[in-house]
């Protein structure tokens, strides 16, 4: 009976040490097998692996996946003018040298991420402490870009790579939504005045060129105009004295029909000597004298 006890505590025994001998890395690991005391560790790749019992050696797995970070609590950071603002951050890494990681964090790779959240903390708030309210509240993605070039310095003394930053949320403190939300209404009320004004101003600036180059429009095309009125009067003048010379009886009759024009008004009422010589044409078409008076009395 106890030598059945003895060969069955032996098997226990065996297995127990097998067990604590063999060890499987799977695809997505990486095993940090290091010795008492943490001296000489070595780094083994996916597949089943032998080792020395615990506590001669020891093997600590790594994951090499892309990890995210999602802080529980809002970060509270402030802004270049003062404005405190909550943001809950998410960060994405992976373990990029198993073996630093191993050593800078003395055998303990789940520590990382105190030492993660420490750094994001401080980049972050070092990132929006660079801008003012409305730029922090519309270029966010560059901040959070801004703070991952910064915590990628850092965390490579650690063996980690960051991937990514990015925001769940960007928002005020209750006690100071309303204050915060006035001063801004403020502002884009503000710059939109000047808008307004800079607008009006461009406006009227334009009118006034427009002004000008109609004027200059006019001046020019009154000019051709009575260039071209000159040359018509010119050619006119030359016609009529062509045909004065041809037919000077018949110039003065056109002259006379022309003054007729001018002077006879409807409704007008002219009184004068009707033998005048300006009326010859309206008693004869060849503008003869008027006949004498006793030759009139004897027809």
């Amino acid at each position: 009976m106890n030598r059945i006890i003895a060969l069955v505590v032996v098997v226990v025994v065996v297995l127990f040490a097998g067990s604590s001998m063999l060890y499987v890395v799977g695809q997505q690991q990486t095993a940090v097998v290091s010795s008492h005391g943490g001296t000489n560790p070595l780094v083994e790749g996916p597949g089943l692996h032998f080792k020395l019992p615990p506590p001669l050696q020891t093997a600590t797995l790594v994951d090499t996946r892309i990890q995210t970070l999602d802080a529980a609590d809002a970060d509270r950071v402030a802004t270049s003018d003062k404005v405190d603002l909550l943001v809950n951050p998410v960060l994405k890494f992976r373990v990029a040298d198993p073996l630093k990681l191993f050593v800078e964090t003395k055998g303990d790779p789940q520590s990382v991420s105190e030492q993660l959240v420490t750094q994001l903390g401080d980049a972050l708030g070092d990132a929006f402490a660079k801008h003012a309210l409305p730029d922090a509240l519309g270029k966010q993605q560059a901040i959070a870009d801004e703070a991952r070039d910064v915590m990628r310095k850092q965390a490579s003394a650690l063996g980690i790579d960051i991937v990514d930053i990015q925001f769940t949320r960007v928002d005020f403190p209750a006690a100071m939504t309303d204050t915060v939300y006035k001063r801004m209404i403020a502002a884009r009320e503000q710059a939109a005045d000047q808008e307004r004004a800079q607008g009006a101003a461009e406006a009227e600036q334009i009118k006034a060129d427009a002004g000008r180059q109609q004027q200059a429009v006019l001046a020019e095309a009154y000019k051709q105009a009575q260039s071209i009125k000159g040359e018509g009067d010119g050619k006119a003048a030359v016609i009529a004295a062509e045909a004065f010379s041809r037919d000077p009886q018949f110039y003065q009759f056109y002259q006379s029909l022309q003054a007729y024009r001018s002077i006879f008004k409807p409704n007008d009422v002219i009184v004068v000597d009707p033998d005048s010589d300006f009326f010859r044409f309206m008693r004869s078409p060849e503008g003869s004298a008027p006949a004498p008076a006793a030759a009139s009395r004897k027809h």
